[in-house]
């Protein structure tokens, strides 16, 4: 980490190992720390566990003799997240709530509030590499803030991460890790969504039309990805190749490209945002945990080196790096 004895850093504090251990490390090199507990929008009517992470993130700040507060963004949480989740599904797209959520709110509304505290900088508890690497999740965040924020916990492994955790005798040092929609807790997005749609079944075709059976929603697939089919009597695996919801329709096939597009190089992408050099982009990501494919940008298209293996989804993030290092990205069109 860069000097930061006497700084004075705000730490966002979810509840979880990873910013406890965050907190933790600039703590032990001097900083003055302030733990931030960010509470976002909560779904009515479904299970919430904000409450008992706010008390985890109270327990750790105890632990560590620093300061405490909460930031209520759930404004912001609302209108750049939620809002946009729906109106993305709406129309068949397939976007990705947690890069809105690290803009808007955990680096967005966290960061607007610690510069009127007086902070020097902010601090998460988001890995930069490895196993773990959530650089593909932060490609949306300005570059301005992006300057100003420490990620101590950034170039660990998981494993060091929990040893550190104990060895600072934190409470959550065991506890394990969240798997759901950033602030959402255990809710998964087709939980969530689920209750905010009409599940209505409809007509799977292939690309010359012919009806192979049902699909569970037109809403909740992803362009690429494997569906199971209703009546139909037809072997798969099948995957979807378009979606139309004006009709309630999939088209699927049982490769993940489709025989009307078997040599695609190009991905088009717009509201893109840089933290480096474009001329630098040598690969790029279009899902998490996706391959990264070598090619460049020109203009608003990533032109591969070689066909792609699969249609990347719209309304997901296609990420840009250079040697491991992350550049920018967008949203695929």
């Amino acid at each position: 980490m860069k000097d930061i004895q006497g700084k004075k850093i705000f730490v966002g504090l979810s509840g979880g190992v990873d910013s406890a251990v965050s907190a933790a490390l600039l703590k032990r090199d001097g900083a003055h720390v302030t733990g931030i507990f960010i509470k976002g929008w909560y779904p009515h009517g479904m299970p919430c566990t904000w409450a008992q992470e706010r008390r985890d993130a109270m327990r750790v700040a105890a632990r560590l003799q620093i300061a405490f507060h909460t930031l209520d963004a759930s404004a912001e949480y609302k209108k750049g997240v939620i809002d946009y989740l729906l109106a993305e599904y709406r129309i068949g797209r397939t976007p990705n709530p947690d890069v809105m959520c690290n803009r808007e709110v955990k680096f967005g509304a966290f960061w607007r509030y610690a510069m009127t505290q007086g902070a020097d900088a902010i601090a998460t508890g988001h890995y930069r590499s490895g196993e773990n690497d959530q650089s593909y999740f932060l490609w949306a965040v300005p570059k301005e803030i992006l300057a100003k924020t420490l990620f101590p916990v950034g170039f660990y492994e998981k494993r060091k991460i929990r040893a550190l955790a104990k060895q600072f005798n934190l409470p959550v040092a065991e506890k394990k890790d969240s798997q759901g929609i950033c602030f959402l807790g255990s809710i998964s997005v087709e939980e969530f969504l689920r209750s905010e749609f009409d599940v209505v079944p409809g007509r799977a075709v292939d690309e010359q039309g012919r009806v192979l059976g049902q699909h569970d929603s037109v809403l909740l697939s992803t362009i690429g990805e494997r569906v199971a089919l209703k009546e139909t009597s037809e072997k798969g695996p099948w995957y979807v190749l378009a979606k139309n919801v004006a009709k309630n329709e999939l088209v699927v096939g049982k490769a993940r490209v489709p025989h009307s597009l078997p040599s695609c190089r190009e991905i088009t992408f717009s509201d893109a945002n840089w933290v480096g050099v474009v001329e630098n982009v040598t690969e790029a990501q279009y899902r998490y945990r996706g391959p990264r494919i070598l090619g460049s940008v020109n203009g608003n298209r990533f032109v591969s080196t070689e066909a792609l293996l699969e249609i990347p989804a719209p309304g997901q993030s296609l990420v840009f790096y250079h040697d491991k290092e992350l550049i920018g990205g967008g949203i695929i069109s």
